[in-house]
């Protein structure tokens, strides 16, 4: 073989090992990137991660999880038969009649008793305890919705003052920059003789105020952020992500559409509903004791000595005496009664009223946003534009221009304070009156 040509073949030998190890170098990368655990975006971005941590997190809405299941299972104990009772009866234990000694010992005595008893409820009133068992249980998952729409209200609210916080510090962030720029051009100016010291005096004192006031700001974003972990069941000091902007509100909600929404939806007024139907069942149940419950038993007689036994066979009825109590007892279920029809009532006035203030506050934010947006924002941007433009040909004063920026940044923190306003009022009524699409 000729030299050149086994070493061409050598070459495209270690050519190919080359091209092998490095396809099954970046199959294992790829294996090796498919097997790494999806990183968890961090909460507090927007407000439905949160609401989905709390949910499985929060340690108050797990003491409504665990009381609604376990009034379920009350369910299958208040229709079931009362536990059975062992009766055991040692007769003529001194062994007088037979001349012996006083024992304690079955089948050592005259004769010992073994008897068997179980107590039997009167007609209907195992079904009506556990059909009450059953509105209860209901009852209990209305609670549970109950404190979940108004724990979930309280994250959204939560979540806006946390929002706000955030973008108020953003605008004094910006102020802060805007406000060291004009200290620049007013030391310039200084400089050639065309300011006065107190201008660049006046410029210092208003970056030193703007500087307190992010402190003032960013201390309040931390004990919002701790507050809104409370809420999810996290540490206060675990870090949450800088929040998006919240969904735009809807352009308009009808009153009389939310008020029927509230009444076949809230959680509250079925909760309070759903009392009512327990109470009757209750009520039902007090009524049927004014029959009698059994009793059936079977005994076992073992004499001693060998003599055979036998069998008895028992049966007893309670006698309902106690009129007094039994009045009195059903005085009490009618009046649980009325008192859940008034609790209803009350519910659902609490509620409208409530849905009523919520909708009057959304409605006043989202036309004042309009103005504000629509109006009073672009004149503040003018007015702050054209008194740069005069600032920067001297003819206008420092004092027009601090004036000026001081305007624009009051606007937008009333923008920002009148839109979670109208927002959080919104989280009010979609608490009241459920999800507003």
């Amino acid at each position: 073989m000729k030299p050149h040509i086994a070493g061409l073949r050598s070459l495209r030998r270690a050519a190919g090992i080359v091209v092998l190890s490095a396809s099954l170098a970046a199959t294992s990368l790829s294996h090796a990137q498919d097997a790494l655990p999806t990183p968890i975006p961090p909460l507090g971005a927007d407000v439905s991660a949160l609401l989905e941590h709390a949910r499985s997190h929060n340690p108050a809405f797990a003491v409504d999880r665990a009381e609604a299941a376990a009034a379920h299972e009350r369910i299958e104990p208040a229709g079931a038969l009362p536990d059975p009772s062992f009766q055991l009866e040692l007769m003529d234990f001194t062994n007088a009649m037979r001349g012996g000694s006083t024992t304690l010992v079955p089948g050592q005595v005259g004769e010992t008793r073994y008897r068997i008893i179980q107590p039997i409820p009167g007609w209907g009133k195992r079904g009506l305890s556990e059909q009450a068992a059953v509105a209860r249980a209901v009852e209990a998952d209305a609670n549970r919705d109950a404190a979940w729409v108004t724990m979930a209200a309280e994250i959204k609210a939560a979540w806006l003052r946390y929002y706000a916080a955030d973008r108020e510090a953003a605008l004094n962030r910006d102020a802060l920059t805007l406000l060291q720029s004009l200290e620049e051009i007013t030391l310039s100016r200084y400089r050639l003789g065309l300011l006065p010291q107190q201008a660049v005096l006046r410029a210092q004192r208003e970056i030193t105020t703007q500087r307190l006031a992010l402190v003032e700001v960013e201390q309040r974003r931390s004990g919002l952020a701790a507050a809104l972990n409370a809420l999810l069941g996290r540490g206060p000091l675990e870090q949450l992500a800088a929040p998006n902007d919240p969904v735009p509100l809807p352009q308009g909600l009808a009153i009389a559409s939310l008020v029927e929404r509230a009444r076949s939806f809230s959680p509250t007024i079925a909760s309070a509903g759903h009392g009512i139907e327990a109470a009757k069942l209750e009520r039902d149940r007090t009524w049927r004791d004014r029959y009698p419950d059994f009793s059936v038993g079977v005994t076992n007689n073992r004499p001693r000595d060998g003599e055979p036994s036998s069998w008895d066979v028992m049966f007893e009825v309670m006698i309902p005496l106690q009129q007094g109590a039994r009045r009195a007892r059903e005085r009490e279920a009618a009046l649980m009664v009325s008192a859940a029809d008034h609790r209803r009532a009350s519910a659902e006035s609490t509620v409208l009223g409530e849905l009523g203030r919520a909708w009057s506050e959304f409605e006043s934010g989202r036309r004042s946003l309009e103005l504000l947006r629509g109006t009073l924002m672009p004149q503040a941007e003018a007015t702050r534009d054209a008194t740069r433009a005069a600032f920067s040909t001297g003819r206008v004063d420092f004092d027009t221009v601090i004036e000026a920026e001081r305007q624009l940044v009051d606007t937008r923190l009333t923008l920002l304070k009148t839109e979670v306003a109208a927002q959080t009022a919104l989280a009010e009524i979609e608490k009241l009156a459920g999800e507003v699409q």
